[in-house]
């Protein structure tokens, strides 16, 4: 259902064919998959597991997506790396330390990893938050789990039902 909404969040503001996507802490590859099947091109999948990443790569070749998978610490990553993407989506470990969290967007900022109307897309836990953050644009909550969504041109509109700000 978030995964659903979030696509639908997104279709309003981007036209995903040729969208540039770094997908952080990507896992199996689901989010990268989704922006792949949409057309968006080229994709790059993070994760710190070997299994993840060989996965992704396996996946990515028998469907013939312009996917490639990296295994990295995805700190060590974003520090590195001078890319510039149109999205940036994160799904950390939900356990994951509040200051690692603003880590990451603290690092996609601070070494501008975004385009001009890029969109850093950060899931996390309804616990953890990150509304004082500056690029904050909104946020949507979906159960026990939050999309906080940033931009260069942070929004700062109205706050929507549960707590955080919405785009008009």
């Amino acid at each position: 259902m978030s995964k659903e909404a979030l696509f639908n969040i997104l279709n309003n503001h981007f036209n995903f064919t040729e969208l540039r996507i770094l997908d952080l802490f990507a896992g199996t590859g689901n989010i990268s998959y989704e922006f792949a099947s949409r057309g968006s091109q080229p994709i790059i999948s993070v994760d710190a597991d070997y299994g993840c990443v060989s996965f992704i790569k396996k996946t990515a070749a028998e469907f013939e997506f312009n996917l490639t998978a990296i295994k990295s610490d995805v700190f060590a990553f974003l520090e590195k790396n001078k890319s510039e993407y149109d999205i940036i989506f994160a799904d950390p470990p939900y356990g994951m330390s509040q200051a690692d969290f603003e880590k990451i967007v603290h690092l996609v900022f601070d070494n501008k990893l975004l385009s001009e109307e890029g969109m850093l897309i950060v899931e996390h836990s309804k616990h953890t938050k990150l509304n004082h953050l500056e690029q904050l644009s909104f946020q949507k909550n979906y159960g026990g789990s939050t999309f906080s969504f940033f931009e260069l041109e942070s929004n700062n509109t109205d706050t929507d039902e549960d707590g955080g700000s919405e785009e008009e």
